[in-house]
């Protein structure tokens, strides 16, 4: 018995947290905004830019103030992140509205794996793609673009080179169609392609998609072994994986780092920074149920010009999620590493996550399992009363940041 073709779909918000937005406010509907943070505390960076922004060359990720100079008239929205989760939620649960096989990618992206459902609602993938685009906007007022294939590859790459591009924002990519639209485009423009990998593939003559897939597999796997391969099927639309709710759920490291509101020179400032952080990363590796036995601590210098900071790890001889101990290793490092020059960002992680409901438990030791009862009740007073209702005394100083922190999601405001 033949195996039936599966139908992809990869579905996009266009410039979602804009869109919000602009949905939330009709008035802005015609005008060019963008989403930035707060350029008082120095996080004024575009998130978002509408079509009409980008028409000026606002591009996301840049500085508010250079965006500014390219688009005076900007509406400039701060985020409200609470909202766009609950936004994308709705969304997500019009999707499934069609198909029960829906994984979110992003906030702003999903895959529907519409193969079993499409007969329902649809004589072909396209009308089907075009109805949930027509619910979501009657209902949200976003926007959606689509892009379907056999599988999740084709259907990213269908829909970040053609569905945006065109019209209608839904288009159809079949593999035989690979050489027509896919493999004529800059090699930077492929899933998965940044500015470092792009600069090796052009010192090995490949400047498009096409010459990438039409490279021999064993050149790529003996310079970068199994990454070698994933490029290569990536730009030859090649994907078994399935559409799964549980794809994402495995994560691999919990962290946190934040721009400072001003340039912190004196260490003690920096180690108040690195507590409020540890203990965020930590509380969050406890309500996930796991611990990591890898530590580590980035810190970016105050020059804009000349990058300075640096970047390091410790591998820990047992995992933990005890916030002291996070703490005392990212101060160690931090000591270690640090130059004594500004510090304008800190950022602390914990990798290498297993189950923490298994741990090794010494008999010479007990101050572990008062760490751990230390933790425990902070994070049962902070579930019941709120993320300030305790807090430690540091954190109330004009270097902590707990508070500020507490009031934002994703490190934006709510």
């Amino acid at each position: 018995m033949l195996k039936k073709p599966r139908t992809v779909m990869l579905i996009d918000m266009q410039s979602f947290y804009a869109s919000v937005e602009k949905a939330k406010v009709p008035k802005y509907k015609n005008e060019p905004l963008v989403v930035a943070g707060d350029p008082s505390r120095r996080s004024g960076i575009i998130l978002a830019a509408c079509p009409i922004a980008k028409s000026f060359g606002v591009e996301t990720g840049e500085v508010l103030w250079q965006a500014l100079q390219k688009c005076p008239e900007a509406v400039v929205v701060q985020p409200h992140m609470q909202e766009y989760i609950e936004v994308s939620s709705h969304i997500t649960q019009i999707v499934e509205s069609f198909t029960d096989l829906v994984e979110c990618y992003s906030i702003d992206e999903m895959f529907a794996d519409l193969t079993n459902s499409m007969h329902l609602f649809a004589d072909n993938a396209v009308d089907m793609a075009k109805q949930i685009q027509q619910k979501i906007y009657n209902e949200t007022g976003i926007y959606a673009r689509a892009g379907i294939g056999e599988n999740k590859i084709l259907s990213k790459l269908c829909c970040d080179m053609i569905a945006k591009k065109i019209d209608g924002g839904v288009y159809y990519l079949r593999k035989d169609e690979l050489s027509n639209f896919i493999w004529k485009q800059p090699i930077r423009k492929m899933w998965g392609i940044g500015s470092r990998m792009e600069k090796h593939l052009y010192k090995m003559g490949i400047i498009t998609i096409g010459d990438l897939a039409n490279t021999p597999l064993s050149k790529l796997r003996k310079k970068w072994g199994v990454n070698g391969e994933v490029i290569w099927r990536v730009a030859n639309g090649l994907d078994d994986s399935p559409v799964t709710l549980t794809t994402h759920n495995q994560q691999r490291e919990i962290g946190n780092g934040m721009t400072l509101p001003r340039d912190y020179s004196e260490a003690r400032d920096i180690e108040v920074v690195l507590l409020d952080i540890s203990t965020e990363v930590c509380r969050r590796a406890r309500q996930k149920g796991y611990h990591g036995s890898v530590v580590s601590v980035g810190i970016s210098g105050a020059d804009f010009d000349i990058r300075t900071g640096f970047h390091r790890q410790m591998k820990l001889p047992d995992p933990t999620n005890i916030t002291q101990e996070v703490f005392a290793i990212a101060k160690r490092l931090f000591y270690q590493n640090w130059n004594g020059l500004p510090v304008r960002r800190v950022g602390v992680s914990l990798s290498d996550l297993s189950d923490s409901n298994t741990y090794q438990i010494s008999i010479f030791e007990n101050s572990k399992e008062h760490l751990r009862a230390v933790d425990r009740v902070m994070d049962e007073i902070k579930d019941r009363f709120g993320e300030i209702s305790i807090l430690r005394a540091s954190s109330l100083t004009s270097a902590g940041q707990a508070m500020d922190r507490a009031a934002k999601i994703g490190g934006h405001y709510r």
